[in-house]
């Protein structure tokens, strides 16, 4: 049976019903909160259904699911189909759905969010997707270091103020979210020192954002693990407020008054498409200034919270069950614009992240999935050129890496590395092996398609 608008089988007087689809895998209080804000929408319960699709979870998270929500619907697999299958499983039986809403485990909805979303889709058939505003979950505050300056000498010409290998509010660790806005040198690790965290110098002078989170905003303290080559004084300012301290060789948390202003930071306002093929998010790591509280037409939505038509799913179809992370809403959204479809940002909507609390950012399984699945997106859906171009670079980047730590140090007779060849032997194995089925899978796009590629590039941006 086809799908058919709730208001073309009831009159239009009906609200549209919404299916919320969620995908857990070992989610633990993290599913229980997202659930917990989705059930708290500000929408007609009856025309609002919550599905829970469970990824073979070993954490016991979908029973609880089921014990705390009996209202919420669950699905289980067997095994695990990552957020494309598992969304997938979700997106089964829309017959009697009008709109679908995709909200990741570690996003937390606002409980108007759904309204905006919705009054986009309905105010224009050609808006198949409506994105939310989607900020990370923790607030920032700013802060300034100042140190005395030296420079380490020998093939390391830098001019150094003071090591910062640590950052946390209210006892979390928030180091995967600082925003290191200016003065800060590149990321490293002592390999002398395995058990020491990474770190980053900074200059003399220099600025970043620590993420605050609400459980610890009262308080007004960060602190920050410091240290130094010598000893010398760092100046720390926030708001007005200086905490001056001593550091050394010796590594140490030092609390720092941070009485605010508080600030949102942007995670997504809708994404791009660079000239590289990458999908990026629009607005990433900016401040939530005013800047992005404009609707507009974007080229691709991300997965981690967005609504889509029922008509617009029926007319695109699901996502690619091969993907398993990452890009299957690029791909979705790409195909779509094919199409002829229209997605929309819509910033009244907002949604809290947190951002890659599933799969650490630059893990394995991140740069794996990433890496292989770009350029599947791209053999399905970019121009021809554009997608040979950017294979045949990924083929140099392997054949590099696999010179530099495998076949020189084995004809040297040194011992040989595998830390960035290997991975990327793999992800081209992985892209290889479904390689056939992408190119078949680009014919058929083709034979649908109502969009020239000449027009879709227009959207392209420099990264």
């Amino acid at each position: 049976m086809a799908w058919t608008p709730a208001r073309a089988r009831y009159g239009q007087a009906v609200t549209p019903r919404v299916r919320a689809v969620l995908v857990n895998f070992n989610g633990g209080v993290m599913i229980e909160r997202a659930v917990a804000h989705v059930l708290a929408t500000q929408w007609p319960a009856g025309s609002l259904e919550v599905v829970v699709v469970d990824n073979a979870s070993a954490d016991g998270s979908a029973d609880r699911v089921s014990q705390l929500f009996p209202q919420v619907q669950l699905r289980r697999s067997s095994r695990n189909l990552g957020f494309a299958g598992g969304t997938n499983l979700g997106l089964l039986d829309l017959r009697e759905v009008d709109h679908v809403a995709l909200v990741n485990s570690d996003a937390f909805v606002s409980p108007g969010w759904l309204q905006p979303l919705v009054e986009a889709l309905e105010s224009d058939p050609a808006v198949g997707a409506a994105c939310p505003k989607i900020l990370f979950a923790p607030r920032f505050v700013e802060l300034e270091l100042r140190a005395e300056p030296h420079v380490p000498g020998g093939n390391d010409p830098r001019t150094l103020g003071v090591r910062l290998s640590g950052v946390r509010a209210g006892g979390q660790d928030g180091w995967q979210w600082v925003n290191f806005v200016q003065g800060f040198y590149w990321p490293e690790t002592d390999h002398a020192v395995p058990a020491e965290p990474p770190f980053r110098w900074s200059g003399p002078r220099a600025g970043l954002w620590a993420p605050v989170p609400g459980e610890a905003e009262p308080s007004g303290v960060v602190e920050l693990r410091l240290s130094s080559d010598l000893e010398k004084q760092v100046e720390i300012t926030s708001g007005g407020e200086v905490t001056r301290t001593q550091v050394g060789r010796e590594a140490k948390w030092v609390a720092v008054a941070a009485p605010g202003p508080l600030f949102d930071v942007l995670n997504n306002a809708g994404s791009r498409l660079t000239d590289r093929g990458y999908g990026a998010d629009r607005g990433f790591r900016e401040r939530d200034d005013g800047r992005f509280d404009r609707p507009c037409d974007v080229f691709a939505w991300c997965g981690a919270a967005v609504l889509l038509s029922g008509a617009y799913l029926e007319d695109v179809g699901r996502f690619c069950d091969r993907y398993f992370l990452y890009y299957e809403d690029f791909d979705l959204s790409w195909r779509a614009r094919a199409r002829g479809w229209r997605h929309l940002y819509v910033p009244e909507s907002v949604v809290r992240h947190v951002h890659a609390a599933t799969t650490v950012e630059n893990s394995p399984l991140f740069n794996h999935f990433v890496q292989r699945n770009r350029l599947l997106t791209l053999v399905k859906n970019a121009p021809a050129e554009m997608a040979l171009r950017e294979c045949a670079a990924y083929g140099r980047q392997v054949a590099h890496f696999t010179n530099e730590e495998l076949a020189m140090p084995f004809l040297r007779g040194q011992a040989t590395r595998r830390v960035y060849s290997t991975p990327r032997l793999r992800s081209g194995a992985a892209f290889l092996k479904h390689f056939p089925d992408a190119l078949r899978e680009r014919r058929r796009i083709n034979a649908r398609r109502r969009v020239p590629q000449r027009e879709l590039l227009e959207w392209m941006v420099r990264r």
